[in-house]
């Protein structure tokens, strides 16, 4: 009797251990939803979670956690372009080029990077120098609209191609006066760029003599009216070799003519003032100039992101990082309390962008009661962060890749787990019955 209650406790774990074996070695994975949940941050940032690899043999699969900063930090409303078209223009600089394909050149780079990707900035040029008619010198003449206010880059870089430079002199108050009536009046923001290499030395009805205070005092008073007028005005002067030097006619240096109608870069009457050699000329337009006009870049700060798993996955799936943060910290693993992970990220600046991948794969001792169910990946997603304002934002998501477990059917159905429920109650049943059994006999030896 006592081999048969063995037995039958042998057959019961055989059972038991070859059903478990037998679930994890028969049963299958597939991935039976994949939508990639996405958390809009901004214009064109954004959080977003979706599977990127199955490796459904091992019953695998890995998910990627992404947050993308793509905003592109632009300038919004009109720009006049002014540019000295002076004679001088032709000199060649320092570095063996000549000035005016230095300055031009450099200023359809800045128009194209200006207006790239960008539908909400317009941009005009204007040339001045003194018109090759004398009798027309000193009159608003002296200036040309070469370009009305467009968006489009080939228009301006051509305009800008087509521009001689055969002014005698030097009359940046018809420049700036021409330029500043081009502005529409409903333009938010009204920006005026001056390249120029000279020293002005004719004004509005002034030009005897040259360099005179009347056209320093006209030129200087133009500028701060485009102040008075929020026109935000940046000037970059180069080409001056000897600021010593005395004009004929006049008792001022053209350092001291400078100083008077541009102030100084640490003080300058109106904007922004670049006073510079001519081995600058590129550095200061496409880059010193571009970054004054562009705003800050737009930085998402304090984010914090809490991926949850539901218990089915927290308790049958191991869970793995693939790669770790690239930004900011996570999880070392799922916290149990409630069943997430924490990624912070202090700092997610312009152009870039954070990254986090993990496994989920199953374990050889799951629950066999989920087979046959839909499991949700993750629970839902919650971020907390602080927008390009400061202000602070929470948003969350369900959107989630979903799993199936599945036996197939020649192996065990899932009916088969009823039966193996009755075969073990009717084995566990003979068990008792048998232990029962052999009490009863050894009392009846007993006496």
């Amino acid at each position: 009797m006592k081999k048969k209650i063995f037995l039958t406790i042998f057959l019961l774990i055989i059972l038991f251990t070859t059903y478990s074996f037998a679930s994890y070695s028969t049963v299958t994975m597939s991935v039976v939803e994949e939508p990639v949940c996405t958390i809009e941050l901004g214009n064109n940032s954004f959080f977003e979670k979706k599977l990127v690899e199955k490796n459904l043999n091992n019953k695998e699969v890995t998910l990627q956690l992404q947050v993308t900063n793509n905003e592109v930090a632009t300038v919004s409303g009109e720009i006049m372009l002014v540019l000295d078209n002076s004679d001088s223009m032709q000199n060649q600089t320092s570095t063996g080029e000549v000035r005016k394909d230095l300055v031009f050149e450099s200023a359809k780079t800045l128009v194209s990077r200006l207006l790239e990707n960008n539908t909400e900035l317009e941009i005009g040029i204007v040339s001045f120098s003194t018109n090759t008619d004398q009798s027309k010198e000193a009159t608003i003449e002296d200036a040309t609209l070469v370009s009305d206010l467009t968006s489009d880059v080939s228009t301006l870089t051509s305009a800008i191609s087509n521009i001689e430079a055969n002014g005698p002199r030097t009359d940046l108050e018809a420049g700036l006066s021409l330029a500043s009536s081009q502005f529409s009046e409903e333009a938010n923001n009204k920006y005026m760029i001056v390249l120029t290499d000279g020293v002005p030395n004719v004004g509005l009805g002034s030009n005897n003599p040259y360099y005179s205070d009347t056209t320093i005092t006209q030129t200087r008073e133009e500028l701060q009216s485009l102040t008075d007028s929020n026109i935000q005005v940046i000037t970059m002067l180069t080409g001056i070799d000897d600021e010593d030097y005395v004009p004929l006619g006049v008792s001022k240096s053209f350092g001291q003519i400078i100083q008077e109608i541009f102030g100084t870069p640490e003080q300058p009457t109106a904007g922004s003032f670049y006073y510079i050699t001519d081995d600058k000329i590129e550095e200061t337009i496409t880059s010193d100039i571009y970054n004054n006009l562009v705003p800050d870049v737009k930085t998402l700060t304090n984010i914090v992101i809490k991926d949850y798993f539901p218990e089915e996955i927290v308790q049958n799936f191991d869970f793995a990082y693939v790669t770790e943060s690239n930004i900011g910290e996570i999880s070392a693993q799922i916290n149990t309390d409630d069943n997430s992970i924490t990624w912070t990220i202090p700092e997610l600046s312009s152009g870039q962008t954070a990254t986090v991948q993990y496994t989920l794969r199953l374990k050889e001792n799951f629950d066999s009661g989920i087979v046959g169910d839909i499991l949700d990946t993750n629970e839902k997603v919650e971020i907390t962060y602080n927008d390009y304002d400061n202000v602070g934002q929470s948003k969350t998501s369900d959107v989630t890749p979903k799993l199936l477990l599945e036996e197939p059917p020649a192996v065990l159905p899932k009916a088969g787990t009823t039966i193996l429920i009755g075969f073990t109650i009717l084995a566990t049943g003979l068990l008792i019955f048998s232990i029962v059994r052999l009490a009863v006999i050894n009392n009846k030896m007993k006496y």
